[in-house]
């Protein structure tokens, strides 16, 4: 099975055709993935990162002022229900 020159002309087109688009893909996923990881600056993921650990730390902060509160407040009633007989004598 013999190819022609027309065929081979037709196959080295379309496999031309088939390069660029492969080359534009892989220009726009490097484009993305510059954009995600950064290049030379701190990229989307980075940041992201950033953002969730200072929330992390927030949220560890703001659980531990609440069960402070909570503490406090709890003591304060059940003195408050320990001694009420002694204020209202």
């Amino acid at each position: 099975m013999t190819v022609s020159e027309k065929e081979f002309a037709m196959m080295r087109v379309i496999d031309g055709e088939f390069q660029r688009e492969v080359l534009e893909k892989l220009g726009r996923l490097e484009a993305k993935m510059d954009m995600l990881v950064g290049n030379g600056q701190p990229g989307r993921m980075k940041i992201a990162e950033d953002k969730i650990s200072h929330l992390e730390r927030s949220d560890l902060r703001n659980s531990i002022y609440n069960r402070v509160v909570n503490g406090a407040i709890s003591a304060g009633i059940s003195v408050a229900v320990a001694l009420h007989r002694f204020w209202w004598k």
